[in-house]
């Protein structure tokens, strides 16, 4: 789902990095009010375990795979405002450390990832999430916020000038309807394990979470380490059109770290390198999201 450099336009991407600043700008202050510091290790733990569950591709189709996005999960838990910085915090680690998503395409990543799949996929739960049919809303939620930020990368390219032919188009949003349908079956799984460790743990975002909260760290640590292991290494969604479409080649790196492709250079044993990548990951967005918290707490104070 990350667009890379090299596949849009510089009138498309800079567009949306100038869109992108003043949009979580405004979400941080609508964080502000709904935000204390009994939050934080919840910011913390939950953007983790997001960012691990990213790095497991798995197959949605022939030679395509898919991950969890996680922003209707984020926005459940933390509250959509809330959710926009995390995912914006996770959106910029991975393409300044881990190169995943372009520097120069971060605010296009940012507006259909941490932005408008956000405040999608909260759109359902917030409707219906209340009532009987709250799995249903969970699920949509999922599938609604991956369908949006699809829609809209396919769009940005589409308007960088991407010639994509319409059987192409029809077999990718194919794939992304799997990938969503996916992303829904796991946000409920993930939403009725947290329920059931934790009653309560969605709605009342003040009590008791210090068990859940440490079972979803657990996981994020397992994801990040063993999960890797079964993790597909074919191309996701967004690749598999650029291939398609004759513009994979067009990926441009800005920057290279050590850790560049989630995998740590310096380390030769090849589960090592990855896991070692996966440890330092986690414990970057959480230093992140921790600093980002206190932050957002205090100026609410303020």
């Amino acid at each position: 789902m990350h667009i890379p450099d090299g596949f849009l336009s510089t009138p498309v991407w800079a567009a949306l990095d100038a869109a992108a600043a003043p949009a979580v700008g405004y979400m941080a202050r609508r964080a502000q009010h709904a935000f204390d510091e009994s939050k934080i290790p919840l910011l913390g733990v939950m953007g983790a375990f997001v960012f691990a569950a990213q790095m497991i591709n798995f197959p949605v189709g022939i030679g395509t795979t898919g991950h969890l996005v996680g922003g209707a999960l984020l926005a459940y838990t933390l509250g959509p405002a809330a959710a926009t910085i995390t995912m914006t915090a996770i959106l910029a680690i991975q393409a300044l450390v881990f190169q995943d998503g372009g520097i120069l395409a971060l605010g296009a990543n940012t507006i259909n990832m941490a932005v408008l799949g956000v405040w999608a996929g909260y759109l359902p739960f917030h409707l219906w999430g209340a009532g009987k049919n709250r799995g249903l809303a969970v699920f949509a939620g999922g599938a609604l916020s991956v369908l949006v930020s699809a829609t809209l990368a396919v769009a940005e390219l589409l308007m960088s000038g991407v010639r994509i032919a319409g059987s192409v188009l029809g077999v990718s949003f194919a794939l992304f309807l799997a990938a969503a349908a996916l992303e829904g079956a796991i946000t409920v799984s993930v939403v009725g394990a947290l329920e059931k460790i934790q009653p309560g743990f969605v709605r009342k975002p003040r009590e008791g979470r210090s068990f859940a909260l440490g079972a979803v760290a657990l996981a994020a640590l397992l994801l990040a380490t063993v999960g890797l292991l079964f993790a597909s290494a074919a191309p996701d969604g967004i690749q598999s059109l650029a291939q398609q479409a004759g513009v994979a080649s067009h990926a441009r790196t800005v920057l290279t770290t050590p850790f560049s492709g989630y995998e740590a250079a310096f380390v030769r044993a090849a589960w090592t390198r990855k896991a070692l990548a996966g440890l330092a990951g986690i414990g970057l967005i959480y230093a992140a999201c921790v600093v980002i918290g206190r932050t957002v707490s205090r100026r609410g104070s303020a």
